[in-house]
């Protein structure tokens, strides 16, 4: 991972959503929050598989993505992430360690049973393995 790109993942990793776009059948861009966690090892952004998200890396792996933060126009930061992505199944075994960061970056937002009852209604629960091509980021608190 390039110096700029842990710099970046170290900044932003504790964002709680990013805004993934995929490409459509027709072309056209399709954007949707989604959770996700930046490892050392790489980006992964979780989805349904099946889902619009899936469907369209399956046909075209192109992908962009949005991490930000901030309300105020001084206070907004983020990073862009271009680059293709890989769809892998929850119970891939390479997904164990990132299944397991997943769940201790959202376990607070769940009371006592909470993921089994996200695990019931997520079915089919997968992630996308974002390989960065390019990286663009933004700070309005640098002025």
């Amino acid at each position: 991972m390039s110096a700029d790109l842990e710099l970046f993942r170290r900044a932003f990793r504790d964002v709680p959503n990013c805004r993934l776009a995929t490409l459509g059948p027709r072309g056209a861009p399709h954007v949707a929050p989604r959770w996700f966690v930046w490892l050392e090892d790489g980006l992964f952004v979780a989805t349904r598989r099946g889902d619009a998200n899936w469907d369209n890396v399956e046909r075209d792996p192109r992908v962009s993505l949005v991490v930000d933060q901030g309300r105020d126009w001084t206070d907004l930061s983020g990073v862009r992430v271009d680059g293709t992505a890989e769809a892998i199944p929850a119970e891939h075994p390479e997904i164990r360690g990132v299944m397991s960061a997943w769940h201790e970056k959202y376990r607070s937002l769940f009371a006592g049973d909470g993921f089994e009852r996200l695990a019931q209604q997520v079915i089919g629960l997968g992630f996308l393995r974002v390989d960065a091509g390019s990286v663009d980021a933004w700070d309005h608190r640098a002025g």
